[in-house]
């Protein structure tokens, strides 16, 4: 099962680099739900322990690299999250 499991990674972890570059080109997670992005992130590790306690193969690198991604992702979600509420915030006050 692993060339499958390979390529369904490899669909699902493709698009995470452009949402990267877009968060950090824009500086702004407009439309990005934190809800989906811990659960995607959850998702990567319960796969990541599967691998390691029940079928350790090859694709553990790719669920590794995949967590990594979403990792950047959600961080940079965080951040201008919270860069763009105390700039609001510093508005209002001002």
């Amino acid at each position: 099962m692993g060339i499958w499991e390979a390529l369904m990674m490899f669909a699902f972890g493709f698009s995470w680099p452009m949402q990267i570059i877009k968060t950090v080109r824009t500086k702004n997670p407009a439309g990005k739900s934190l809800v989906f992005l811990f659960l995607i992130f959850g998702g990567y590790v319960a796969g990541i322990i599967h691998k390691l306690t029940v079928h350790y193969d090859w694709v553990i690198f790719i669920y590794a690299l995949n967590l990594l991604m979403v990792g950047t992702d959600l961080v940079l979600t965080l951040y201008y999250k919270h860069r763009l509420a105390s700039a609001a915030k510093a508005g209002k006050e001002a």
